[in-house]
């Protein structure tokens, strides 16, 4: 059997949002050190606010301001910060019920130890040094054992509110393809392209998943396909994509490699973009050390008849 394949994986991109008039003030109100909620019609004030009451559904947008003091609801202590998180030091996760309001706010607690946190226990906001209108300008809460703060009574209304913010979104994991894949990616570094026969329909996959999809049962026989194939269907890029040094317009491909019943994707190179067509005969193109095919180019044979290729588009 071969060696199962594993490596660590990061997914991350930035996630633009638009705000409505409610989560507007509400991140504008940080930035100017004015924590501000909602209330709804039964007299609740809800912190963070929402622009829809989530009992009755109907649209809240009586901006009240809150204190910057409140109280621990409930907590967690958090032993092992990780990358972007409130604080590099341990510290707990709170929900704090801000004075005058009725629901608590997510967010961290710097305290020297879990000894130290408590349910009930009072804190207030410390404030970021630098606020550009995200929740990230409250720094984190901090102890307190003085009076309650006392909210100016805000209407709200800021010059110039913030109408959008960018948040970076990120995944940390680990990924393994699995058996059938792994030997696919192996059989790659030797410049050669396997898959698996369903031992039902008969049917050859690549890449490889290790179970027909259509009969649902195991596949263990390997294949060896291509390295030749044929365009079955296409599409023309003409955004350049940030990091990928490959000017524009290009054309990205499905290919059904010469044995294979299951078209994989591939960039076309070698021919101009406007004369790439469906049935166009390709081979790969290897590049020095790499694991994958870099493009494929045409073979100058005769183009495959459509019906080689219709059940693959």
């Amino acid at each position: 059997m071969p060696e199962v394949l594993k490596a660590p994986l990061v997914v991350e991109f930035p996630f633009t949002r638009s705000l409505g008039p409610v989560q507007s003030a509400f991140l504008t109100g940080l930035r100017e050190r004015v924590v501000l909620g909602v209330r709804t019609t039964d007299g609740r004030t809800l912190v963070p606010p929402v622009e829809y009451d989530p009992v009755t559904a109907e649209e809240i947008r009586d901006l009240v301001e809150v204190a910057t003091t409140g109280t621990v609801t409930t907590w967690a202590w958090n032993h092992e910060p990780r990358r972007g998180q409130p604080l590099g030091t341990p510290f707990a996760w709170v929900l704090v019920r801000l004075d005058g309001a009725d629901t608590a706010l997510l967010h961290a607690l710097d305290a020297p130890g879990p000894d130290t946190v408590h349910t009930g226990m009072r804190v207030r906001v410390r404030w970021a040094a630098d606020r550009a209108g995200a929740i990230t300008d409250i720094a984190c809460f901090e102890p307190y054992d003085g009076d309650p703060a006392r909210p100016a009574g805000h209407s709200g209304r800021f010059e110039d509110p913030v109408t959008g913010i960018v948040a970076p979104a990120r995944l940390d994991y680990t990924y393994s393809p699995g058996r059938a894949q792994s030997a696919y990616i192996t059989a790659l570094s030797d410049r050669r392209t396997v898959g698996e026969r369903c031992p039902s329909c008969r049917k050859v996959y690549v890449p490889p998943r290790g179970a027909c999809p259509t009969c649902g049962v195991p596949t263990a026989e390997q294949v060896e396909v291509g390295p030749r194939g044929t365009v079955t269907t296409f599409c023309i890029v003409n955004i350049k994509a940030r990091n990928l040094d490959i000017e524009v317009p290009y054309v990205y491909a499905h290919i059904a490699l010469d044995g294979a019943d299951l078209a994989l994707h591939g960039r076309i190179g070698g021919i101009p973009y406007d004369q790439v067509r469906m049935g166009l005969r390709v081979e790969p193109v290897w590049t020095e050390g790499a694991r994958y095919p870099d493009h494929y180019r045409p073979t100058g044979e005769p183009d495959g008849d459509y019906d080689t290729y219709r059940e693959l588009l």
